[in-house]
């Protein structure tokens, strides 16, 4: 009794967990000006970017970063460095009205290298 008691308790709450989603608005946040927070060994720091279409300037540390942007689809592009460095895949998972969460990795796959998947969040500010 107590068995069936537990895999029933267990099956709604699958249920219920499995037809929860984030909220993902992605046409808010393909253009426009944005902040986010980042560490480096261990010193919170923070940056900010502007967006087109197809282009992206990215301000942090006293330093100015230009990438092209591609679309993959409404919450997924890809960014890649004006100056020939990897290029970086980003996929938005969750927004809210002013901001988005994200995950982003290389995009293209080293075998040699492990794939690291980071998170963080970008708040839009224009």
């Amino acid at each position: 009794m107590k068995l069936q008691f537990f895999l029933g308790y267990l099956s709604v709450l699958l249920f219920f967990s499995a037809c929860y989603s984030p909220t993902r608005e992605c046409d808010n946040f393909k253009v426009g000006t944005f902040t986010f927070d980042y560490e480096i060994e261990g010193e919170k720091k923070s940056g900010s970017f502007t967006r087109t279409d197809t282009h992206s300037v990215e301000f942090y540390d006293s330093k100015t970063d230009s990438a092209t942007v591609r679309w993959i689809n409404d919450c997924e592009f890809v960014l890649r460095p004006l100056d020939n460095r990897a290029a970086i895949h980003y996929k938005i998972i969750a927004t809210t009205e002013n901001s988005y969460t994200f995950e982003y990795k290389r995009a293209v796959k080293d075998p040699k290298k492990k794939l690291i998947v980071k998170r963080g969040t970008a708040f839009k500010t224009e």
